[in-house]
């Protein structure tokens, strides 16, 4: 009886290595890549006189599908003029939008305002570069086709006038 014991002991354990084993070696589940666009955009700060006062903003706009839902996400990145005061916005945002791909204009399904781009503004380096990325939107998503999209917005310090004219960026390529 011993000699079964034993053997039977032993063929569970050689299936259970066997089973992790396989385990180990199955390829994992490919997850969904987002797909993306980069654009940029220049603007002149108002209140500096110097030719290098202006901000450089490339903007990475992306989407993805995954398990029926849409992701959206944005990355900023910023070259601004080297001698900008760490106070040089009252406000500034990311407003970021999971748009629904139509004919005309894309209605949107989805947004968020990214209010901490004002914060990562003030803490750029000494040369007055820095990036910023916002959540991530995530939205039920149907049979129709999805994208990013996103503009950034600036109340600049002292001048009293509020948000200006947004600065618009390339929206991501549908999913």
């Amino acid at each position: 009886m011993r000699t079964l014991k034993r053997s039977t002991s032993t063929a569970v354990v050689l299936a259970a290595l066997a089973g992790t084993a396989a385990l180990a070696t199955a390829a994992p589940a490919s997850a969904a890549s987002y797909h993306c666009t980069t654009s940029s955009y220049t603007v002149d700060d108002p209140s500096l006189n110097p030719d290098s006062d202006n901000w450089d903003f490339d903007v990475r706009l992306c989407a993805k599908r995954s398990g029926g839902y849409v992701y959206t996400t944005a990355n900023v990145t910023w070259d601004g003029p080297y001698s900008a005061p760490k106070n040089r916005f009252n406000k500034a945002r990311f407003h970021l939008q999971t748009k629904r791909s139509v004919k005309g204009t894309d209605p949107v399904v989805k947004y968020a305002n990214y209010n901490g781009l004002k914060r990562a503004l003030a803490h750029s380096s000494s040369n007055g570069n820095g990036s910023y990325e916002t959540g991530s939107i995530k939205s039920k998503a149907g049979s129709s086709r999805y994208l990013a999209d996103g503009y950034i917005e600036l109340d600049w310090a002292g001048d009293g006038k509020g948000y200006r004219k947004p600065l618009i960026f390339s929206a991501s390529p549908r999913v």
